[in-house]
């Protein structure tokens, strides 16, 4: 009788103390979606370990945007995709994108390491992926987008103060050749298409560029696939599935 009570002491025990380490690392999860939006998946049957990574609002750069705005601020997504890298318990990262563009360098920082991630990688632009938020898209293994949302494509503009016409349009040049090239490198849809995209004048009422929808997108080659979370999730799964 009193090894079945010890027993029964010890079982209650252990399962007070599960509850109470779930309790503390949801605690923990909510309070890391509040500050960056950013959480672990693991309760998924494969017991995989999922980073989902949000980019939402403006990208942030090197100048703080205005409070009331939504922003992703580089300087904590950078770290974080560093983390990801050096974590040996994270098997895989979903993007999850709804973003107006915003900061050239700094989104082609966070582009350029979520691309070099040898973690699988995938992406769901959901509302908008616009500007610099296309790269962002297209810089995961595989991409996909719902059919609401819409990617915007235009000339790059330049915020900054140059010294001379001639010299502002070659250093706008080369930032707009540094998007085309990481672009047309990391998705179907060519450097030249593209370049015909950023210039259209038929679309945009004033300005220059190209809306397209999410089936548009993926016609002309720059997203993967059409879906929503259920075929990300399915997706990544079977990427991690394969890696390992």
């Amino acid at each position: 009788m009193c090894t079945r009570s010890q027993e029964s002491f010890d079982n209650r025990m252990d399962k007070e103390k599960e509850q109470e380490i779930r309790q503390e690392k949801e605690e923990k999860d909510d309070a890391r979606i509040s500050e960056i939006g950013q959480v672990t998946l693991d309760n998924n049957e494969k017991q995989y370990r999922i980073h989902l990574l949000n980019i939402i609002g403006e990208v942030e750069g090197h100048e703080n945007s205005n409070a009331s705005q939504k922003t992703t601020k580089y300087e904590h997504i950078l770290p974080q995709l560093a983390m990801i890298e050096d974590n040996k318990d994270i098997d895989g990262v979903l993007i999850l994108l709804n973003t107006v563009g915003g900061d050239v360098e700094a989104g082609l920082a966070i582009a350029e390491m979520i691309a070099s991630l040898s973690k699988p990688t995938v992406s769901l632009v959901l509302g908008g992926g616009h500007s610099i938020g296309v790269p962002l898209a297209v810089s995961a293994d595989y991409s996909f987008i719902v059919p609401s949302a819409t990617m915007m494509i235009h000339p790059v503009r330049s915020g900054g103060m140059f010294i001379g016409v001639i010299q502002s349009y070659r250093n706008i040049e080369k930032i707009q050749d540094r998007i085309t090239t990481f672009v047309s490198s990391h998705s179907k849809l060519s450097k030249e298409r593209m370049e015909t995209l950023m210039l259209d004048t038929s679309q945009l009422v004033k300005d220059v560029g190209t809306m397209l929808e999410g089936k548009e997108a993926v016609e002309e080659g720059l997203i993967d696939e059409i879906g929503g979370i259920k075929d990300a999730m399915k997706k990544l799964h079977d990427m991690i599935l394969n890696k390992k």
